[in-house]
């Protein structure tokens, strides 16, 4: 018999701010409604690492119903020395239908109210920062009526 696995711990990463645009409204596509939130910059910032987040990506969010979405964001961070570091988050964010939907029309809400949280994916050709693309990162949303604010742990 062997021991147990030890529990997983987490390690402060980078806390970052996200601006977002307009979301596009494409309509039910089948699984849901479909929804484009253009990332149009932001700034990042942790021990190890910070910088800006570059305009041009975008949230792909499919809406489950009045209380969840499905979020696939996709952006890019320029750090302070110009590493180009690409991001992948993956996360769910749901809450009571009132919740959402004071969300959705740009309201603020206080973030324990709702479950807002991904997995994150990096991807580098720098060597000083391969280690964020070896490790699984988590991360933690809270959105705000012109953008969201994360804070990302590695998971070790």
């Amino acid at each position: 018999m062997t021991d147990a696995p030890a529990a997983p711990r987490l390690e402060f990463v980078f806390s970052a701010h996200v601006t977002v645009g307009k979301p596009l409204d494409l309509g039910d596509v089948g699984k849901g409604g479909r929804r484009v939130v253009p990332i149009t910059g932001g700034t990042f910032s942790g021990p190890r690492l910070r910088g800006e987040v570059l305009p041009g990506g975008a949230d792909w969010q499919v809406l489950r119903g009045a209380s969840a979405a499905e979020l696939d964001a996709h952006y890019t961070l320029r750090t302070d020395d110009g590493t180009l570091i690409e991001v992948r988050n993956l996360a769910l964010r749901n809450g009571s239908p009132e919740i959402i939907a004071a969300l959705a029309a740009g309201e603020r809400v206080d973030p324990s109210r709702y479950y807002f949280r991904g997995a994150t994916f990096f991807a580098t050709s720098a060597v000083n920062y391969d280690w964020l693309t070896r490790h699984i990162v988590l991360c933690s949303g809270e959105r705000e009526p012109a953008g969201v604010k994360l804070q990302f742990f590695q998971v070790f």
